[in-house]
């Protein structure tokens, strides 16, 4: 599957925090649901990374909104790095549930928007049935993607294009690289370069920033799932479990997957999330 994936979902503008915020909106045929489900993205990610699940879980009967957060694709926010706080994109996702209107949601974070989903549901634990880190963790991102993040760093000065020039250019000489089909890389490229430069370098200081609330998390007493790629590469399978642990929450490793599970298996993460809700 990929982001350009074909789905029923209708294209609609919600207002939060004083930003239009770029979303789909998917229910099912019938007009009925049995919860509505708001799905955040992750760091230079956007709503179209979810766009996979969009049928499956309609004809399982949710109702599922995926946001661009400000600063991504399709959605503006502040033109200062410093405004892409964790706990003011939180209080966005918490505008942005109260304008879906639909009562407590199911909040899905993928990623950074893991983050994010944390810092509203700390904000406010009665919004929410649930909360989904969907290859998330705990706490600031280390490894191989931190260190590129600070290497493309000096970059910001130049632009967009040219920061995405330079990852494209690093990412072809990784031996594993595959080229993506042409119409997903014109889309990887047209959504990267129409972000938010301010929003890259702001999101990008929050993500490697982010101190453990693991603890207040496991306090607030919404229902958690922890679900990640067997083979995540971003926090790995070993951090996320051992988060999962000190939870208390639901577990689920989609087999075939990366860190990017709704795209790259597709079926197993719908799966998933719908065993999970079920119960809640």
């Amino acid at each position: 599957m990929t982001q350009l994936a074909p789905h029923r979902a209708a294209r609609r503008t919600l207002d939060a925090a004083g930003f239009p915020i770029a979303a789909w909106d998917a229910a099912p045929v019938d007009g009925s649901h049995r919860a509505t489900a708001l799905f955040v993205p992750g760091y230079t990610g956007s709503k179209e990374d979810f766009a996979p699940l969009f049928d499956p879980l309609t004809a399982a009967g949710y109702r599922v909104v995926a946001i661009d957060q400000p600063g991504q694709f399709e959605s503006p926010g502040p033109d200062d790095a410093v405004g892409y706080s964790v706990q003011w994109l939180g209080e966005v996702v918490r505008t942005v549930t109260a304008a879906v209107g639909d009562g407590p949601v199911h909040l899905v974070g993928h990623s950074f928007g893991g983050l994010v989903g944390r810092a509203a549901v700390l904000a406010d634990p009665s919004a929410f049935r649930s909360l989904t880190l969907l290859g998330s963790g705990p706490d600031a991102i280390a490894g191989a993607r931190r260190e590129r993040m600070e290497r493309l760093e000096p970059l910001l000065p130049l632009g967009m294009t040219a920061i995405y020039a330079a990852m494209d250019q690093a990412a072809r000489l990784d031996p594993a690289w595959q080229s993506p089909p042409e119409d997903v890389q014109a889309f990887l490229r047209k959504r990267f370069v129409a972000s938010s430069a301010a929003g890259l370098g702001g999101m990008g200081d929050a993500l490697r920033t982010e101190p453990d609330r693991t603890a207040d998390l496991a306090a607030a007493g919404v229902p958690l799932l922890v679900c990640y790629g067997e083979h995540d590469d971003a926090w790995l399978p070993p951090v996320q479990s051992d988060m999962a642990r000190r939870l208390g929450a639901r577990e689920e490793v989609i087999p075939s997957a990366a860190h990017s599970p709704a795209i790259e298996n597709t079926a197993a993460t719908a799966v998933a999330l719908d065993r999970f809700w079920a119960a809640h």
